[in-house]
This record gives structure tokens, C-alpha cells and sequence, in this order.
């Protein structure tokens, strides 16, 4: 397991930087997070860009997640609150090793007392995904995985069964929040072809769990910024999901593209979602 070899560390092994990485996200969550959820004052809350909040839980996580990483493995950190701040620590995606974090994903969900968000980090080797862990607090669940080790739910590897192999029986998700009216219109003349097609949890985090629990069997998304995206995007892989633009491009966390991203349960799904999509 080379993924998780970087600079000195105190752990014996990769699986103690993984045990770690999860002890700093939970910790940060019952320190930073959990206290506020539903409890924030008006002043604790703002907008970093129209319609996308930014609370004290998201900054002060984020700090105490960062601080935390470091002290796993030295390397940079690059975190969606300091990338608001200042956007050239970006520039360390595309280094040999960094840490990606996402400290509170559906931060809307957050404020308004909703259960549905997340905590996230990824390991990033040379811009991709390495390793990745998505905490859901208000639960108490933990989705873990290492590139070509599998994904773990709470310890246990997740086995998901194959999707439906009739589009019709489809179940899906698309938020709706950052499309175009285009994209909006033909959502809407798309849906009737699944069996379910609704606007998902406004966390991706959670909606990548859902689809590794089995519950959703393809999510849309408009926006794919690498902090929603990398941790998800490789426990999806590491149960024979497929991340991919609608032209069939994969992923790319460094490649600057906004256009639509499909996660998909398998590669059949992909393809047949695809292609209502495209058709």
C-alpha cells in the first residue's frame, strides 16, 4: 500500500494513517461542528459567493483538520475555505502529495438543522485520489477507502450490489441548484424514464454514501469542485462505480472543467443514463 508512504509520520503503517486521518476528522466534528449544528447566530453565518455559505463551524474545522493532517503526514493542505480565501493554494493539487478537505459539506443542511452533511478528506497522489474518508456526524458513520484496498463502511467492506439492469428502475439524483434553465428543461424530460429522479441531500458527501449503501444508483451534478468530489469520487470507484463526464472523459480533479459529471453505480449505468441524457 504505497499511497499513503509520504514524508515522516509518526505511524507504524498505512492503516495508523488512516486510523488517524478518521480520529482528527472526528475530533474536529465534535469540537468545531456538532455544538453549532442548528445553533448558529445570524453573525456566524455568511455568503463567500451568492446562494454558497460559509459558517465559524467551516472555518474553525478546517483549521483544526488541517493542523491535524499535518501532523499525519507534512505535506500542504488545501482546504475549500483558505482556496475561498486565497485561490492560489490550489497550486498544490498538482504536487506530489497533499491533503484535500471539505470540513462541513452541505453547509446549507448544517445551518438549518438538517443531518445531511458531511466531513471529508482526501489523500491526493499527483493530482488524484489516494485515499479518502467521508464522516457523517449527526450518524455516526464512517465511509474509508484506499485505491485499490476497497471501501469500508464502519469497518466493513461495502459489497453493492449491481444497479437494475432496466433504465426504468433507475433510482437517481440531480441537484438542480447551479444548472441552467437548458439543463433544468431537459432534467425535467428526462425524469419520467427513471423510476426515481429527485434534487439529492445538497451534500455530495452524503449523496456518494447513498450511492455506496445501494440507495441511489446514479447521481448528476452540475458543479465538481475537488472537495465535493475526490473522496467520493474513489470510494465509488473501489466498489466498480464509474465518475466520468458526459462525453466520457473521467474525472479529473486538476483539469478546470465545470461541465455535467455523472457518478454512476457501474459502467452499464453510465451508459445507459448517458444516453437518456444525450439521446
Amino acid at each position: 500500500m504505497d499511497a499513503l508512504e509520504y514524508g515522516a509520520r509518526p505511524a507504524d503503517g498505512p492503516h495508523d494513517v488512516i486510523d488517524q486521518v478518521t480520529q482528527v476528522l472526528v475530533e474536529a466534528a465534535a469540537i468545531a461542528i456538532q455544538p453549532r449544528f442548528g445553533r448558529l447566530a445570524a453573525e456566524e453565518i455568511a455568503e463567500k459567493a451568492p446562494s454558497d455559505l460559509v459558517t465559524v463551524a467551516d472555518r474553525e474545522a478546517e483549521h483544526l483538520i488541517s493542523r491535524g493532517l499535518r501532523a499525519v503526514l507534512d505535506i500542504p493542505v488545501v482546504g475549500e475555505e483558505s482556496a475561498a480565501a486565497d485561490p492560489s493554494v490550489l497550486s498544490a493539487l498538482g504536487a506530489t502529495a497533499c491533503w484535500l478537505v471539505d470540513p462541513v459539506d452541505g453547509t446549507s443542511n448544517f445551518v438549518a438543522g438538517r443531518p445531511e452533511y458531511a466531513v471529508m478528506t482526501a489523500l491526493l497522489r499527483n493530482g488524484e485520489p489516494a485515499a479518502g474518508w467521508i464522516v457523517l456526524p449527526e450518524s455516526g458513520q464512517l465511509y474509508v477507502g484506499e485505491r485499490g484496498s476497497g471501501a469500508f463502511r464502519d469497518g466493513v467492506r461495502i459489497r453493492r450490489l449491481a444497479p437494475p439492469a432496466e433504465v426504468g428502475q433507475l433510482r437517481g439524483a440531480a441537484p438542480t441548484k447551479r444548472m441552467s434553465g437548458q439543463q433544468r428543461a431537459r432534467l425535467t424530460e428526462a425524469r419520467g424514464r427513471f423510476s426515481s429522479l429527485g434534487p439529492g441531500t445538497l451534500s455530495a458527501g452524503v449523496n456518494y454514501t447513498r450511492m455506496l449503501d445501494g440507495d441511489l444508483d446514479f447521481v448528476l451534478y452540475q458543479r465538481s469542485l475537488p472537495w465535493d468530489h475526490a473522496a467520493g469520487a474513489l470510494l465509488l470507484a473501489e466498489v466498480g462505480g464509474v465518475t466520468a463526464r458526459l462525453d466520457g472523459a473521467p474525472y479529473r480533479l486538476v483539469e478546470g472543467r465545470n461541465d455535467l459529471l455523472l457518478n454512476a453505480a457501474d459502467r452499464t449505468c453510465y451508459e445507459a443514463v448517458r444516453a437518456v441524457w444525450c439521446g
